[in-house]
């Protein structure tokens, strides 16, 4: 049986969406590091990130955990616009919105077309709580990611991707974030300290 036209519009978005799954990071391929991530990694870290907020967390969990597969989504189209590409924030922001309206055209049930604008729309106000989560989560996986890459990477190690943490210092807004930021930084100076000393001399 053929498949209907709904059906194969479904197959064009997710054929959109999967797109991400090969978008390198533009920060990473910038900076030369091998082998960088995709959009679709970074997004799919962050939703696990939601998925360890407690229970008991005054926050909507499961809105956070869409957020974050939802905010870089429109990238499939435009790419990983960063502040080094030479794109006005009005710009990208402009961009970014003509191609998520574009890709959900391509979903006939509106009720979740809508749900997915809404959601990115809502990460790009940042003025929710579970925005603002969001946004924190996108800010500390890219620290991690920097660490990660500094430490597995010779060529960019000891400290090669500072700039990463210098431009993220004290903006997380979450206290749990925020917790998780300042434990990475001061793993990341005693990593820094010890990679740095000299070696002990031999007793023998």
């Amino acid at each position: 049986m053929a498949a209907n036209s709904e059906i194969l519009s479904t197959l064009e978005f997710l054929k959109v969406v999967g797109k991400c799954k090969n978008l390198k990071r533009t920060g990473w391929v910038r900076k030369g590091v091998d082998e960088p991530e995709t959009v679709a990694s970074h997004m799919y870290r962050m939703a696990v990130m939601g998925m360890l907020l407690p229970q008991s967390a005054d926050i909507d969990k499961s809105r956070v955990i869409k957020m974050a597969l939802v905010h870089d989504m429109a990238e499939a189209i435009v790419g990983d616009i960063t502040p080094h590409c030479g794109v006005s924030q009005t710009d990208k922001y402009t961009l970014e919105k003509q191609a998520l309206l574009k890709m959900t055209d391509h979903i006939s049930n509106r009720d979740i077309a809508e749900e997915i604008i809404s959601l990115w729309q809502e990460y790009e106000d940042a003025s929710t709580d579970v925005a603002k989560m969001v946004k924190d989560f996108d800010k500390f996986d890219m620290v991690l990611q920097a660490y990660e890459y500094e430490n597995n990477q010779s060529h960019i190690g000891g400290g090669g991707l500072n700039e990463f943490f210098t431009s993220t210092e004290g903006i997380m807004k979450t206290e749990m974030v925020k917790g998780w930021d300042e434990a990475l930084r001061e793993k990341r100076t005693a990593d820094l300290k010890s990679s740095k000393q000299p070696d002990e001399p031999s007793t023998s």
